[in-house]
């Protein structure tokens, strides 16, 4: 996000996670803020993925999704290795989906971005 405001606000979010562990009511309150930022810089697919990560947590009180797959499929699309039977927090995935959210110039985050918002739909 170019936004000045938004990127302080990752980097709060980023280092409140680090600080104090996880604290969902807190994620969810400053991911509702940062989405409208998104909104403002119009990236409906950054404004997308806010929205279900918070809803996620809204539902699950946690964090399930596993960081998209490296590998490309033979057909050269990405696929999301989860495991939708677990129930710890992948406080590593949280924390990459907000390291995303601060450099959406770079294609691989963006590609990343999408696969985040097709494992947050399939959960």
């Amino acid at each position: 996000m170019e936004n000045p405001s938004a990127q302080k606000l990752i980097n709060k979010i980023q280092l409140d996670l680090f600080k104090n562990g996880f604290n969902a009511e807190n994620l969810i309150t400053n991911l509702k803020k940062l989405r409208t930022y998104a909104l403002e810089q119009q990236n409906p697919v950054l404004t997308k993925a806010i929205r279900l990560t918070y809803e996620h947590l809204e539902k699950n009180n946690a964090f399930l999704i596993a960081i998209p797959d490296d590998e490309p499929l033979e057909d050269g699309t990405e696929v999301i290795t989860e495991d939708t039977t677990g129930v710890e927090n992948n406080i590593e995935s949280l924390e990459y989906l907000l390291s995303i959210f601060t450099d959406l110039e770079n294609k691989n985050n963006m590609l990343d971005l999408r696969e985040y918002n097709k494992a947050f739909i399939a959960f």
